[in-house]
Order: C-alpha cells, then sequence, then structure tokens
C-alpha cells in the first residue's frame, strides 16, 4: 500500500501519455473529443487487452502494436448498443413477472406481500443480531419507494383509502431487485407455479436466474461494461436433459455473459415465443469490432452459437 501520487492530467496531455505508451492515435482531435465525452478511465476498461501481458500478471502500461485508441472507441460503442439490447429483454421479463406474481398471490389475499406467514421461513425469520428479518428490510425498501413515488396511482389511492397498498397495485413500483428478493422469499408451493409459467421445471432455477439477470440489469443501468465483464452472481444450470437446449452451458465459462443471455433468451421463449430479439442480438453481435486484439469469445459467447437451437 503506498499513497497516490498520480497527477491531474487534461484531455491534451492524456492522449499524449495514450501516445507515449504506444496507443495508436491517428486523430488527436477526435480522441480529445472522445475523452471529453466518455472519460479516460471508463475507455481504459476497453483498451486495457490492448496492453502488453506482464509476466508475472495483468497487464503493462505500455501497448502492442496493432493497439488503436479508434477500437477502443468503437467497443465502447458496441457495448454501450449491447447494454440496450439486453436492457429491452429484462424489461420484458420483468413485467411478465410481476403480472405472473400479482395474479397468483393476489388471488389469495390483496396484502399477500405484507403477511410473513404466507412467505418462506428462511425469508421472514428475524435475525439474532439486529431482531429484524429479510422481509422486514424488503418491506422498508418498498415503503421508502412508496414515500418517495409521484405516480398519479398512488397519490389517488392514497387520497381515497386508508389501506396499503394491495400487491397488484404495490408491484407496480418494485423494481427489478425488490421483485428478485421476493421471489426468492416466497413459499415453495408458489415459487414452483410461478416456475412452471416461465417454462422452468424447478424454482430454484427461477430463484438463480432472476438473482443472475437482476446483477446484468443493475450492471446495464448504470452504464457498467458487458464485453470481458466476469460475473459473481452466476445463474444454476439445469441437470442434463431438463432443459436440452441449455446442456451446451456446461461447456462454456459461466462467469461470462453468454451464460446469462442463454437463460434470459430460454425464459423470453416462455413468456414472448414471438419475440425477435435473438435475431437482433445476432445482427448486433456482427457489428464487433474488426481488431486483432479483441475477441468477441471475451463474453463467453461460444464458437458458432447462432447456430444451436436456442437461438432458433
Amino acid at each position: 500500500m503506498v499513497h497516490y501520487t498520480k497527477p491531474h492530467l487534461t484531455v491534451i496531455d492524456q492522449v499524449a501519455l495514450l501516445q507515449r505508451r504506444g496507443l495508436g492515435v491517428t486523430d488527436a482531435a477526435a480522441a480529445e473529443r472522445a475523452l471529453s465525452r466518455i472519460g479516460y478511465y471508463r475507455l481504459s476498461g476497453y483498451w486495457y487487452p490492448m496492453r502488453r501481458p506482464n509476466p508475472r500478471g495483468g497487464r503493462q502500461d505500455d501497448f502492442l502494436a496493432q493497439a488503436a485508441f479508434v477500437d477502443a472507441v468503437d467497443l465502447y460503442v458496441f457495448d454501450k448498443k449491447l447494454r440496450l439490447l439486453f436492457l429491452d429483454a429484462i424489461e420484458r421479463l420483468e413485467v411478465a413477472l410481476r403480472v405472473a406474481v400479482a395474479l397468483q398471490l393476489g388471488a389469495y389475499d390483496p396484502w399477500f406481500h405484507r403477511d410473513p406467514s404466507k412467505l418462506d421461513a428462511k425469508f421472514t425469520t428475524a435475525d439474532g443480531r439486529t431482531g429484524r428479518s429479510k422481509h422486514d428490510e424488503w418491506l422498508s425498501r418498498l415503503d421508502a419507494s412508496v414515500g418517495r413515488s409521484k405516480e398519479e396511482f398512488v397519490r389517488h389511492f392514497q387520497s381515497r383509502y386508508t389501506s396499503e397498498l394491495p400487491i397488484w397495485i404495490a408491484i407496480e413500483l418494485w423494481d427489478f431487485g425488490l421483485l428478485s428478493h421476493f421471489v426468492s422469499g416466497m413459499a415453495l408451493r408458489d415459487r414452483d407455479r410461478i416456475a412452471g409459467q416461465m417454462g422452468l421445471p424447478r424454482s430454484s432455477l427461477l430463484t438463480s436466474w432472476v438473482r443472475a439477470i437482476n446483477d446484468l440489469r443493475n450492471i446495464c443501468a448504470h452504464h457498467g461494461r458487458l464485453w470481458n465483464r466476469v460475473f459473481i452472481s452466476t445463474p444454476s444450470l439445469p441437470r442434463v436433459g431438463e432443459i436440452p437446449s441449455l446442456d451446451h452451458l456446461r461447456n462454456i465459462q459461466v462467469t461470462k455473459l453468454y451464460a446469462v443471455a442463454a437463460v434470459l433468451r430460454q425464459m423470453l421463449l416462455a413468456i414472448n415465443p414471438g419475440s425477435q430479439w435473438h435475431d437482433r442480438l445476432k445482427i448486433h453481435l456482427q457489428t464487433f469490432p474488426q481488431s486483432p486484439l479483441l475477441h468477441m469469445s471475451s463474453t463467453g459467447f461460444p464458437l458458432d452459437w447462432e447456430r444451436l437451437d436456442l437461438w432458433n
């Protein structure tokens, strides 16, 4: 551990530093505009693979001979459009999952989501240190969301009724994080029914996949890099033969983007079989920057993935 001593650099100085380190910059003015618009450290994640490998691990500061600034910018733009594609698919899943939960649980009780006796014991049992359960924390987040809401339907309800919002109204205020945590906290019987509606044979797959997709959604919403990222939350794999179109996941690196893309595609097949999202994904991936130093395989997409049954 040492004290940070690197100086502040102007955009002009940043371009000069990159050039001294060997990054090809054919248009300095365009590079300055890109750095002013995107930022040095955001772009650094995209030119990192162009740096010389360090024999002791990681990368050196100097760049490989074919490294070009424009390729890093093109990769950033590619990744931005990729995030938008995934946000579109995730929105479809999120809305469908909200509707399924509201229809099923609302039929039992309009305030089902507030009743700990109807939920999984792991979700509702108080922590010995805090005295609060995961459900208590979840309700606090929900109530804070309701309190902040400026939605007309919330104000209308609160102006007429003394009750809490019923689940079919409250669920419209749940972000994907609240939805994901609640699905995990549902009783096994209810989770199994929702899993079936999502085309999944077991509820454990549902909770794992929704959690992984929620993490992907958060990365996209905060403009994080998808290409070359190692994901912390990974989807549980079906048993061999349980979902045959996903058996190939056992032969790939599940910590990369492809694994989440595959389970998201599988769920979309159940909730919106006519969706053309998979075709738009194929078209976009064909626009990957043509640099010998950058590889689409860094996202975990296997060779000839677009020929697999899952994507056709």
